[in-house]
C-alpha cells in the first residue's frame, strides 16, 4: 500500500549499524587500556602479549595489547572477547565491541555507584554518537585535512584523548550537537546583548577601550542598529556594557537565570552579529570565519563536558586582560622568545563580568550557576600567523583518518624530511618555548593538544609555538623567582601559585603523557620510529636546552622533567569514583594516584 503524501516517510537515523558497532569496539578498546592505565582496573599477563581483566561481577575481558610508555597498555580493538559463566556453568567466549555493557559490568570493579554509573552511561553514550556518524560518513582524508585553515581543521578533530567519554556534552539535546557541536562544522551568529553597567564590567589591556573592542568586532552599521535598539527602549546606551552571547546560552540559562534583569531592561537583546561564527573544540570558544581577522570569543555554556561546567568564572574574566599584559610585558622582552623561538602568545586582550545579583551572594553556591554571562575576547590565529604559514592544533598530529593513515605521516610525506629530523624539528618547536618559561620564569601554561598549536612553513615543517588559554590555565610557582617581577594579582587572587613540582607536572602531563604517549606508537607503526628513539629525541631535546642555558641548573633540578617516576593523575578515575557527579561551589583539583615510570629518565 502506498504511503500518503501526509505521511512523509521519516529519514533513516545518520549512524550505521555496523559504524555503531565499530565505534563502541574502539571506545573499548580505549576504556580498557585507560582504565588500566589510571589503576581502575587490573590487567593481568597471559603470556605472548595477552592479558585478561578478571571483572567482580564474574565477566573476563582477554586480549591482546602492546606495553606503550608510562606502562600504558594499547589495546587491539579486533583481539577483545568476553567471558562469561552461563546458567549450565558453562564457559562462553565471545567477541566483544560493547563498551556500554562493559561499563555495567565494570562499575563495581571500578567503584562506582550506581547514580555516577547512570550519569556517566549518557556521557558514554553521547560520544558513541558522535563517533559513530563520523565512521559512517567516513570524513576527508589526511591529504584533503593538510589543505584546510586552522578552524575547518579543528571541528575535524575528536576531542581529548586522555577522556574516554570526552564528548558527552550533559545539557545539550541531539539537536544541539548537530547545530553547534564542533564536528557538525555549522556556522552561527551570536546574540549580542546591552548589559547595565550595574551588573557588567568591562576590561581591557592597555592599548584597548571598550569603544575599540566595539569598533573592531562590529561595523558602523550594526552599532548604529544596536543603539537604535537601546533609544527604542528609552534607556541611556552609554549606560550600557555591550557582549555577545552563545545563542544556546541565551535561550537555556541567560534568559532563565536572569530573567528579573531582563524584566527591568538591565540586560537588553540587541540583534544577531553580522559575522558567522564556528566553534572550537573546546565548543565554547568561537572562531570569526566572516572576518577571520576578528577576536576569537570565549563564552560560557551551561553543560557539563570533560570533567567540568563549561561556564566562565568571573575572577576568569576580570583577570584576563591583566594576565594578558602581564605575560606580554615578561615575553616581549625576552629575545630568545620572541626573536629566536618567535613565539606566539594569543592574548585574552578583553572581557565582560557579569556577576548573578542574587546567587554571587549566595554562600557555597554551586559554581555552574554563577558563570552564565561574560565573554573574553581572545587574539585569533589569523591575525597573527604570517601569509604563508600554516597553523595547526597540536592534537591534530594524533589524528587518524578513515583509511587508517595518521596525520602526522601526512604531514612528514609532505615536507620531505626524514621522519627522525621532522620530529627533531617538532620537538625544539614545542618544548623549548615551554622549557624556557618553566625554568626561567617559573610559570607554565595548560599546554595540551587545544591549547598549544604548532606554526608550519610552506612545506610543512614545524618552525614555531603558538600558545593560549591564559588566565583559566596559567600557573606560577610559589618560590621566588626575581625574572616574573611584580605579579598582576592586585586585590584579586588570578594567579595560582603551587609547588615547582606541580608546575612541571602541567608539562609532563599534557605533553608526555597526553600527546607523546599516543604520538609515539603512531610514528612508530607509520613513520618507522621506534617508540624508544621517539623518546630519547624528546630526552635530547631537554638536554640540549640545559646545556645551553647552564645558568639554569638549579631549575632543572627544581622542576625536574627527567625524573624517573612521576605522579599518576587520573581524570577519568576522578570523574567514575573520587568527584562523580555532585554539584560542587568550585571547580575541583586532582590528587595523585601512584605513579608512572618515566620513559625521558637516564635508562
Amino acid at each position: 500500500m502506498p504511503i500518503p503524501p501526509d505521511h512523509p516517510v521519516p529519514a533513516l537515523p545518520e549512524v550505521a549499524p555496523a559504524a555503531w558497532r565499530e565505534a563502541n569496539r574502539r571506545l573499548l578498546a580505549k576504556a580498557i587500556g585507560e582504565w588500566c592505565f589510571e589503576d581502575m582496573l587490573k590487567a593481568a599477563e597471559t603470556g605472548d602479549g595477552g592479558y585478561r581483566v578478571d571483572l567482580d561481577s564474574g565477566t573476563t575481558y582477554a586480549f591482546n595489547a602492546a606495553r606503550g610508555a608510562f606502562g600504558w597498555l594499547r589495546v587491539d580493538p579486533e583481539s577483545i572477547t568476553r567471558t562469561a559463566t552461563s546458567m549450565l556453568g558453562n564457559s562462553v567466549a565471545e567477541p566483544a565491541w560493547d563498551a556500554q555493557q562493559f561499563l555495567l559490568e565494570a562499575a563495581s570493579t571500578l567503584g562506582s555507584d550506581p547514580s555516577t554509573i547512570a550519569t556517566y552511561f549518557t556521557e558514554l553514550s553521547a560520544t558513541l554518537a558522535v563517533d559513530a556518524a563520523r565512521i559512517t560518513h567516513g570524513g576527508e582524508t589526511v591529504a584533503e585535512l593538510r589543505t584546510l585553515g586552522h578552524t575547518e581543521l579543528e571541528c575535524r578533530m575528536t576531542g581529548h584523548n586522555l577522556l574516554v567519554a570526552n564528548k558527552g556534552r550533559i545539557g545539550f539535546s541531539a539537536t544541539d550537537v548537530q547545530k553547534y557541536a564542533p564536528e557538525s562544522a555549522q556556522s552561527l551568529r551570536l546574540q549580542w546583548v546591552a548589559v547595565h553597567r550595574g551588573l557588567a564590567e568591562f576590561r581591557g589591556t592597555s592599548e584597548l577601550s571598550e569603544h575599540e573592542v566595539l569598533a573592531r568586532e562590529l561595523d558602523e552599521v550594526t552599532r548604529a542598529r544596536f543603539t537604535a535598539v537601546l533609544e527604542a527602549a528609552g534607556v541611556d546606551p552609554q549606560g550600557y556594557v555591550w557582549m555577545p552571547v552563545h545563542p544556546w546560552q541565551w535561550d537555556h540559562a541567560v534568559q532563565i537565570l536572569h530573567a528579573s534583569d531582563i524584566a527591568q531592561r538591565r540586560i537588553i537583546p540587541l540583534g544577531d552579529s553580522p559575522d558567522a561564527y564556528l566553534p572550537g573544540q573546546s565548543i565554547r570558544t568561537m572562531a570569526n570565519v566572516t572576518t577571520a581577522e576578528r577576536y576569537d570569543v570565549k563564552l560560557p555554556l551551561k553543560i557539563l563536558n570533560t570533567l567540568v561546567w563549561r561556564g566562565i568564572p568571573p575572577h576568569c574574566t576580570v583577570g584576563a586582560p591583566v594576565v594578558t599584559q602581564w605575560l606580554r610585558g615578561l615575553v616581549e622582552r625576552d629575545a630568545f622568545l620572541t626573536e629566536t623561538c618567535r613565539t606566539v602568545f594569543l592574548g585574552e586582550v578583553a572581557s565582560v563580568t557579569v556577576r548573578h545579583p542574587y546567587l554571587s551572594k549566595l554562600e557555597d553556591a554551586p559554581y555552574q550557576h554563577l558563570e552564565t554571562l561574560g565573554c573574553i575576547w581572545r587574539d585569533s590565529v589569523t591575525a597573527r600567523k604570517d601569509p604563508d604559514e600554516r597553523v595547526r592544533t597540536f592534537a591534530s598530529l594524533l589524528h587518524v583518518d578513515h583509511t587508517g593513515d595518521a596525520f602526522v605521516a601526512e604531514l612528514v610525506r609532505a615536507s620531505g624530511l626524514d621522519p627522525q629530523e621532522w620530529l627533531r624539528r617538532l620537538f625544539d618547536t614545542l618544548l623549548v618555548p615551554l622549557m624556557h618559561v618553566l625554568y626561567r620564569y617559573g610559570v607554565t601554561f595548560n599546554p595540551h593538544g587545544q591549547n598549544t598549536l604548532i606554526g608550519y612553513d610552506e612545506n610543512d615543517v614545524p618552525t614555531r609555538l603558538y600558545l593560549k588559554d591564559f588566565v583559566d590555565d596559567v600557573c606560577v610557582s610559589f618560590t621566588d623567582v626575581p625574572e616574573r617581577g611584580p605579579e598582576p594579582d592586585g586585590h584579586d587572587h588570578v594567579l595560582p601559585r603551587k609547588h615547582p613540582s606541580i608546575i612541571r607536572q602541567h608539562v609532563v602531563d599534557q605533553v608526555f603523557v597526553g600527546h607523546f604517549r599516543y604520538l609515539a606508537p603512531l610514528c612508530a607503526d607509520q613513520l618507522g620510529v621506534p617508540e624508544e628513539t621517539f623518546w630519547r629525541l624528546v630526552r635530547q631535546t631537554i638536554l640540549d636546552f640545559q646545556a645551553r642555558f647552564p645558568e639554569l641548573s638549579d631549575r632543572f633540578a627544581e622542576y625536574d622533567l627527567l625524573t624517573p617516576e612521576i605522579p599518576r593523575y587520573g581524570l577519568n578515575r576522578d570523574r567514575i569514583v573520587v568527584t562523580r557527579y555532585g554539584d560542587r561551589a568550585l571547580r575541583h583539583a586532582l590528587y595523585p594516584n601512584g605513579t608512572h615510570p618515566n620513559p625521558l629518565a637516564e635508562a
